[in-house]
């Protein structure tokens, strides 16, 4: 990142304060969209319009729900600002002063203190990443049988370029950790909607938190962060769910906790410590933390009709999850081909096109799909491992084309 485009200076100057209108009610009634969930029901509205959003699929409006449509993923690497989904579990503050926002940095640290915008900017170099972002429970709503939790299609993840400081150097400004510390724990300007209610409150284990690439951003695609993706501040954390990724960041507390007692720490965001049957109850748990790889195929939808006895070019995005994407392999029932990485590589936490060309369509293509493998040997399952909430979705994704 360029210092001339985000300086100190302008990152208080350049956005003042950020406000967010209320919905706009498209002009259309009744624009709806099928998702396709086994478990039903399918149909999800496309309406109302957000402030600085196209078409989203919208699950709920307050706080936002918003699904990015899978046809957004068809072009380039790079999910826009105004397509990325979005994800809140509590309402947040819809008008923020940039000069008055303070980080609170305590806990097991030398001096706690209480950070300027101006200050966290100026706390380390500048640095980008490209990565995705994910929600944990993407996919959740074609769990067979079905889950509970919101039922996302597979749109709740994209792609962006975060740019800000390393958290190591935020906590530096504290005059660094206590030799004792384990975690690293974040909240923001988000509360709940009734007293008694849980904050949302997340924390990273040390090694995680002092990660080069693990920030504390304030710009996506190189503008300051929109208000529904946590302006001014928000966590970044390549190649783990979006759950770390705390939003408006208010405070960063270092403790010396070896699990973290915190509800959504301890009690939520976790799945089945081994593989479990619906119905199953009192197994052990583990957090949710580094994504497996995905991969779609976004050229074509499932029924749609593709031209028999003539080529056929399949295309499509695919991520390594927390590693280097390292193969993708188009596959169908007992047979498989290897397909083409496309030249635009963002990094190992990013999106990577993928292509293959079939010299002819001889007849219908039953449940085709696609598989990818990282660097690590991490493979998508051709059998989703169920798990009651509904987590970490990473099976093979199908579709039926239909030759005429």
């Amino acid at each position: 990142m360029s210092e001339s485009r985000f300086t100190r200076r302008s990152l208080i100057a350049g956005v003042g304060v950020t406000a967010l209108a209320a919905p706009v009610l498209a002009q259309q009634a009744g624009r709806l969209i099928d998702l396709g969930l086994p478990g039903g029901p399918s149909l999800r509205p496309l309406e109302p319009a957000f402030p600085g959003k196209g078409e989203m699929i919208v699950h709920r409006i307050r706080p936002p729900v918003l699904e990015t449509p899978m046809s957004a993923f068809r072009e380039g690497t790079i999910t826009p600002n105004d397509r990325m989904f979005v994800r809140w579990n509590w309402p947040f503050p819809t008008e923020i002063k940039a000069s008055e926002h303070r980080v609170a940095v305590g806990g097991a640290v030398k001096r706690a203190v209480s950070l300027t915008l101006d200050e966290v900017a100026a706390a380390g170099e500048h640095v980008s990443v490209v990565a995705v972002n994910q929600c944990a429970g993407n996919g959740r709503g074609l769990s067979q049988p079905r889950v509970t939790g919101g039922q996302w299609g597979n749109g709740a993840m994209g792609c962006a370029k975060w740019t800000g400081v390393r958290l190591r150097d935020v906590l530096a400004k504290a005059g660094g950790t206590a030799p004792w510390a384990k975690r690293v724990r974040f909240a923001g300007l988000d509360v709940p909607l009734t007293d008694g209610a849980p904050q949302f409150i997340k924390s990273l284990p040390m090694d995680m938190a002092m990660r080069d690439d693990v920030l504390v951003a304030w710009a996506m695609n190189d503008e300051p962060l929109p208000i529904l993706h946590g302006f001014p501040l928000r966590i970044v954390v390549p190649g783990w769910f979006s759950t770390y990724w705390v939003k408006m960041l208010a405070t960063i507390e270092v403790i010396d906790d070896d699990e973290d007692p915190s509800h959504y720490m301890a009690d939520t965001y976790r799945f089945p410590a081994a593989p479990v049957q619906p119905g199953d109850k009192g197994f052990p748990t583990v957090p949710i933390t580094a994504m497996p790889p995905r991969s779609f195929i976004t050229s074509h939808a499932d029924g749609d009709t593709v031209a028999l006895g003539r080529p056929l070019v399949l295309e499509g995005i695919a991520f390594g999850g927390d590693a280097a994407l390292e193969r993708v392999d188009l596959v169908g029932q007992g047979w498989e081909i290897p397909c083409t990485l496309g030249p635009e590589d963002h990094g190992p936490y990013a999106f990577r096109r993928w292509s293959v060309e079939l010299p002819q369509v001889a007849g219908d293509f039953e449940q085709v799909g696609v598989r990818a493998r990282n660097v690590n040997g991490a493979v998508q399952p051709d059998i989703f491992v169920w798990n009651p909430s509904g987590y970490a979705r990473n099976v093979i994704e199908r579709i039926t084309l239909r030759a005429r």
